[in-house]
Protein backbone atom coordinates (compact mmCIF):
# COMPACT_ATOMS: atom_id res chain seq x y z
CA UNK A 1 0.00 0.00 0.00
CA UNK A 2 1.52 3.52 -0.82
CA UNK A 3 1.33 5.03 2.64
CA UNK A 4 0.27 8.68 0.85
CA UNK A 5 -2.86 7.15 -0.40
CA UNK A 6 -3.80 6.02 2.29
CA UNK A 7 -3.51 8.98 4.24
CA UNK A 8 -5.82 10.38 1.66
CA UNK A 9 -8.13 7.46 1.28
CA UNK A 10 -8.37 7.98 5.29
CA UNK A 11 -8.68 11.88 5.41
CA UNK A 12 -10.98 12.27 2.55
CA UNK A 13 -13.35 9.32 4.59
CA UNK A 14 -13.13 11.09 7.55
CA UNK A 15 -14.01 14.58 6.44
CA UNK A 16 -16.60 13.12 4.38
CA UNK A 17 -18.15 11.66 7.57
CA UNK A 18 -17.64 14.70 9.52
CA UNK A 19 -19.83 16.51 7.03
CA UNK A 20 -22.18 14.18 6.59
CA UNK A 21 -22.35 13.86 10.75
CA UNK A 22 -22.07 17.35 11.55
CA UNK A 23 -24.91 18.43 9.09
CA UNK A 24 -27.54 15.76 10.35
CA UNK A 25 -26.56 16.96 13.87
CA UNK A 26 -27.22 20.37 12.73
CA UNK A 27 -31.11 19.90 11.13
CA UNK A 28 -32.00 17.17 13.58
CA UNK A 29 -30.85 18.52 16.32
CA UNK A 30 -30.40 22.39 15.89
CA UNK A 31 -32.97 23.26 13.23
CA UNK A 32 -35.21 20.56 15.04
CA UNK A 33 -36.56 18.79 11.63
CA UNK A 34 -37.64 16.27 13.90
CA UNK A 35 -40.96 17.92 15.09
CA UNK A 36 -41.28 20.29 11.89
CA UNK A 37 -42.10 18.14 8.10
CA UNK A 38 -40.86 20.50 5.88
CA UNK A 39 -37.99 24.06 6.22
CA UNK A 40 -37.94 26.15 3.37
CA UNK A 41 -34.31 26.87 2.47
CA UNK A 42 -35.88 28.36 -0.96
CA UNK A 43 -37.61 28.04 -4.13
CA UNK A 44 -35.44 24.51 -4.91
CA UNK A 45 -34.12 23.19 -1.50
CA UNK A 46 -36.57 22.25 1.20
CA UNK A 47 -35.07 20.24 4.28
CA UNK A 48 -37.55 17.53 4.66
CA UNK A 49 -36.72 14.43 6.89
CA UNK A 50 -37.07 10.80 6.01
CA UNK A 51 -36.11 8.29 7.26
CA UNK A 52 -34.99 5.32 5.28
CA UNK A 53 -34.52 1.94 6.49
CA UNK A 54 -33.66 -0.02 2.81
CA UNK A 55 -30.88 0.98 0.23
CA UNK A 56 -31.56 3.70 -3.00
CA UNK A 57 -34.93 4.94 -3.20
CA UNK A 58 -36.27 2.92 -0.04
CA UNK A 59 -35.91 -0.27 -2.24
CA UNK A 60 -36.03 -2.84 0.47
CA UNK A 61 -37.17 -0.88 3.07
CA UNK A 62 -37.52 -2.92 6.40
CA UNK A 63 -38.17 -2.09 10.28
CA UNK A 64 -36.31 -5.05 11.13
CA UNK A 65 -33.41 -3.56 13.21
CA UNK A 66 -31.60 -7.09 12.45
CA UNK A 67 -31.64 -5.48 8.73
CA UNK A 68 -30.33 -2.44 10.21
CA UNK A 69 -27.64 -4.29 11.28
CA UNK A 70 -26.99 -6.37 8.47
CA UNK A 71 -26.71 -3.15 5.75
CA UNK A 72 -24.34 -1.33 8.15
CA UNK A 73 -22.08 -4.40 8.66
CA UNK A 74 -21.85 -4.94 4.69
CA UNK A 75 -21.19 -1.05 4.47
CA UNK A 76 -18.45 -1.40 6.83
CA UNK A 77 -16.80 -4.59 4.55
CA UNK A 78 -17.86 -2.96 1.59
CA UNK A 79 -15.91 0.48 2.98
CA UNK A 80 -12.66 -1.78 3.74
CA UNK A 81 -12.59 -3.74 0.89
CA UNK A 82 -12.74 0.22 -1.03
CA UNK A 83 -9.46 1.05 1.32
CA UNK A 84 -7.14 -1.39 0.47
CA UNK A 85 -7.94 -1.00 -3.11
CA UNK A 86 -7.81 2.62 -3.46
CA UNK A 87 -4.69 2.44 -1.06
CA UNK A 88 -3.02 0.09 -3.17
CA UNK A 89 -4.09 2.03 -6.54
CA UNK A 90 -1.00 4.34 -6.97
CA UNK A 91 -3.06 7.01 -7.77
CA UNK A 92 -3.92 10.26 -6.05
CA UNK A 93 -7.48 11.08 -7.64
CA UNK A 94 -8.58 7.37 -7.07
CA UNK A 95 -7.51 7.47 -3.49
CA UNK A 96 -10.01 10.98 -3.06
CA UNK A 97 -12.85 9.06 -4.78
CA UNK A 98 -12.64 6.37 -2.64
CA UNK A 99 -12.24 8.27 0.34
CA UNK A 100 -15.71 9.76 -0.60
CA UNK A 101 -17.54 6.69 -0.95
CA UNK A 102 -15.98 5.28 2.45
CA UNK A 103 -16.86 8.16 3.75
CA UNK A 104 -20.17 8.50 2.90
CA UNK A 105 -20.85 4.65 3.32
CA UNK A 106 -19.37 5.05 6.78
CA UNK A 107 -21.97 7.89 7.28
CA UNK A 108 -25.30 5.99 6.24
CA UNK A 109 -23.74 3.03 8.67
CA UNK A 110 -23.73 4.92 11.78
CA UNK A 111 -27.45 6.54 10.88
CA UNK A 112 -28.21 2.77 11.04
CA UNK A 113 -27.17 1.59 14.22
CA UNK A 114 -27.84 4.65 16.36
CA UNK A 115 -31.09 5.97 14.38
CA UNK A 116 -32.86 2.68 12.87
CA UNK A 117 -32.40 4.20 9.36
CA UNK A 118 -30.32 6.69 7.40
CA UNK A 119 -31.36 10.20 7.94
CA UNK A 120 -32.09 11.98 4.78
CA UNK A 121 -32.88 15.74 4.54
CA UNK A 122 -32.00 17.55 1.32
CA UNK A 123 -34.83 17.60 -0.85
CA UNK A 124 -34.59 19.65 -4.16
CA UNK A 125 -38.24 20.98 -5.92
CA UNK A 126 -38.07 22.69 -9.58
CA UNK A 127 -40.41 24.29 -11.65
CA UNK A 128 -43.25 22.82 -9.77
CA UNK A 129 -42.27 19.42 -10.35
CA UNK A 130 -42.26 17.82 -6.36
CA UNK A 131 -39.63 15.49 -6.01
CA UNK A 132 -40.42 12.46 -3.61
CA UNK A 133 -36.89 11.52 -2.46
CA UNK A 134 -34.40 13.11 -0.21
CA UNK A 135 -31.02 12.26 0.23
CA UNK A 136 -28.03 13.44 2.39
CA UNK A 137 -24.36 14.83 2.52
CA UNK A 138 -23.29 10.92 2.48
CA UNK A 139 -25.34 9.64 -0.79
CA UNK A 140 -23.67 12.80 -2.44
CA UNK A 141 -20.38 11.77 -1.28
CA UNK A 142 -20.71 8.25 -2.47
CA UNK A 143 -22.67 9.24 -5.50
CA UNK A 144 -19.33 11.61 -6.59
CA UNK A 145 -16.87 9.35 -5.88
CA UNK A 146 -18.76 6.23 -7.92
CA UNK A 147 -18.83 8.60 -10.19
CA UNK A 148 -15.18 9.70 -9.83
CA UNK A 149 -14.28 6.10 -10.05
CA UNK A 150 -15.97 4.92 -13.04
CA UNK A 151 -14.19 7.86 -14.86
CA UNK A 152 -10.82 7.51 -13.71
CA UNK A 153 -10.90 3.79 -14.50
CA UNK A 154 -12.25 4.22 -17.62
CA UNK A 155 -10.10 7.04 -19.17
CA UNK A 156 -6.97 4.70 -17.88
CA UNK A 157 -8.57 1.64 -19.25
CA UNK A 158 -6.27 0.88 -22.01
CA UNK A 159 -7.43 0.19 -25.70
CA UNK A 160 -7.31 -3.25 -26.91
CA UNK A 161 -4.21 -3.97 -28.80
CA UNK A 162 -4.09 -4.86 -32.12
CA UNK A 163 -3.51 -8.76 -32.86
CA UNK A 164 -0.18 -9.69 -34.27
CA UNK A 165 0.30 -11.19 -37.55
CA UNK A 166 0.85 -14.90 -37.16
CA UNK A 167 3.41 -14.25 -39.34
CA UNK A 168 5.34 -12.03 -36.95
CA UNK A 169 5.46 -14.19 -34.40
CA UNK A 170 6.67 -16.99 -36.62
CA UNK A 171 11.02 -17.20 -36.87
Amino acid sequence: MSALNTKIVAGVAVTALALDQLSKWWVLDVLDLRNQELIRVGSLLDFALARNTGVNFGIFAGDSPYQQYVLATLAALVSLGVFIWASRSGQRWLAVAGGLVIGGALGNAIDRVREGAVIDFLNFDCCGIGNPYAFNIADAAIFAGAVAMALLLWRDDPAPSPQKDATDSVN
